[in-house]
């Protein structure tokens, strides 16, 4: 395979796509989260800490569109919406579980 002829026509290294896909502070910690289950979005706010509402709204919407998070909406007052890993989403889980595993072996965490 010709690396140089990809490159200019533009083309980029799979892992760089995945890791532009995953970037972001808040989307991995999202996914980290979600893996448990189901979670209201105050409940997902109170895990990840420091995150605000406005940033928090944003990155679900965004991970929604990139098909990794459901929004489900009972449609109740209250209001009661939970978010979900899709199967898109759910299928990073040996992406992140391999990244942590790094971290921890090159003592990063």
């Amino acid at each position: 395979m010709d690396h140089h002829a990809d490159i200019i026509e533009g083309w980029h290294c799979p892992a760089e796509l995945a890791l532009d896909f995953l970037s972001g502070k808040w989307r991995p910690m999202v996914i980290y989260w979600l893996l448990e289950g189901p979670l209201r979005f105050n409940e997902l706010q109170r895990r990840l800490g420091g995150i605000t509402h406005r940033t928090l709204s944003r990155t679900l919407k965004e991970m929604e569109a990139d098909g990794l998070v459901a929004r489900t909406d009972y449609g109740e007052i209250p209001p009661r919406v939970d978010y979900a890993l899709t199967p898109k989403g759910a299928s990073l889980q040996p992406v992140l579980m391999a990244l942590e595993a790094w971290a921890r072996s090159n003592r990063l965490g």
